[in-house]
């Protein structure tokens, strides 16, 4: 509800569902099934307060946000935390935090180097656009020139059986 109300542009009622959730989630019992909560963890719940609280413009929490989410996520999950990096350079773009996006896409470059993932090639492509418009600002050449080498790697193609299993990617073995 929360990115719901974000979308119309009712902070009150986006930061109400926003608090209302965090408390669900923090006192989930973790037992799948109990409630939608016990299938959110702290960390994904702040990356994604993070980007509603950039879409209703407040850039300082939703920077916070993302740090926490980074805490959280740690060095263990990649993936996630390429994620939240690539997020946090375009919410210091909008801040018109130039180096500081540079700094966190460069970051998430790095995270995400050697990771295969539908999200981090969209995230590649996310930034290379805002790249472009960055151009002639030092060292976006040498950003973008990494960034084009992580998203032109080869996307994971899975072999599919005819009964409908999903297998190995393509040219890998078992």
């Amino acid at each position: 509800m929360a990115n719901a109300a974000a979308l119309d542009g009712d902070r009150p009622t986006a930061t109400r569902s926003l608090a209302s959730s965090q408390t669900s989630i923090e006192r989930a019992t973790g037992a799948p099934g109990d409630s939608w909560a016990s299938h959110y963890s702290i960390g994904r719940w702040a990356h994604e307060a993070g980007m509603i609280l950039a879409q209703l413009g407040d850039y300082a929490s939703a920077q916070d946000h993302l740090h926490h989410a980074l805490e959280i996520h740690g060095l263990d999950r990649r993936r996630t935390r390429a994620i939240v990096l690539a997020d946090l350079g375009t919410v210091r773009l909008r801040q018109d935090d130039v180096d500081g996006a540079l700094a966190s896409w460069s970051d998430f470059l790095d995270c995400a180097d050697g990771v295969r993932s539908i999200k981090v090639r969209d995230a590649v492509h996310d930034m290379r656009a805002r790249l472009y418009r960055l151009r002639d600002v030092p060292g976006v050449g040498e950003l973008d020139e990494r960034a084009s080498a992580l998203g032109q790697a080869a996307p994971i193609l899975w072999t599919i059986a005819g009964d409908g299993r999903i297998g190995l990617p393509l040219g890998a073995s078992a």
